[in-house]
């Protein structure tokens, strides 16, 4: 599991790939500390299990979904990529709850300055963009950020100086492409809310308060339609 919370910008060295397998090596300091074999790094908030390392960089072995899902499959010798170990029992958990397992890619729509922060606007697809409210966590390219506004087919995120000059974020332009992870907790309630007979009753009530969204007071009228009394 991790947090979001960028450890350091690593730089790719390598991606290796042959019709069966693919490597891929990044140029490191901080996450070496204590490494061993078999440990995880998010990569991009990819999750890569790590089969070599050395004084100053790391290989780990990608498979090819993770190529096809990911930005992995853009990186060049030199990119820029965001790195995180794994959190510690005895770490805080100052960002929210990442997996690591990239879920679709999101396109940078554009780059606003507001003040000393900068807005990026970036389109999802429908299936991703339901997990996705406002005010709520989204990790991009593995970092924990905070969602300003959200709509059907994108949503948009304020960087302070900070996350820009530390993160890819920073160097990416309209166009570019992104890993995108939405909250995992929102999956999992709808999960036991939608896949259980026994919930019919709140499923209804939930059907109903989507169909009243565009008007914040729900009616007597409204409810004794749908049966609840």
């Amino acid at each position: 599991m991790f947090t979001g919370l960028i450890a350091e910008l690593g730089s790719v060295v390598q991606l290796t790939e042959d019709a069966t397998t693919c490597k891929l090596t990044i140029k490191a300091k901080k996450v070496l500390e204590n490494l061993r074999i078999g440990d995880s790094i998010a990569v991009n908030g990819a999750c890569l299990t790590v089969v070599e390392f050395s004084s100053d960089r790391f290989t780990a072995d990608v498979m090819p979904e993770t190529v096809r899902k990911t930005n992995i499959n853009s990186f060049q010798s030199g990119s820029p990529v965001n790195l995180e170990r794994t959190v510690r029992p005895i770490d805080g958990l100052d960002g929210h709850i990442v997996t690591g397992h990239v879920e679709g890619l999101g396109i940078i729509n554009s780059i606003v300055s507001e003040g000393n922060a900068k807005v990026y606007t970036i389109s999802l697809e429908p299936q991703l963009a339901k997990y996705v409210v406002k005010k709520g966590s989204i990790a991009i390219d593995g970092i924990s950020l905070t969602v300003v506004e959200a709509s059907e087919n994108s949503f948009s995120v304020s960087l302070i100086p900070h996350t820009a000059a530390v993160t890819t974020l920073g160097f990416k332009d309209v166009g570019d492409v992104v890993n995108l992870e939405t909250d995992i907790l929102a999956k999992y309630v709808e999960k036991m809310l939608f896949s259980s007979n026994d919930n019919q009753d709140l499923k209804k009530i939930l059907t109903t308060l989507k169909k009243e969204e565009s008007n914040p007071e729900l009616s007597k009228e409204t409810l004794a339609e749908n049966g609840f009394f």
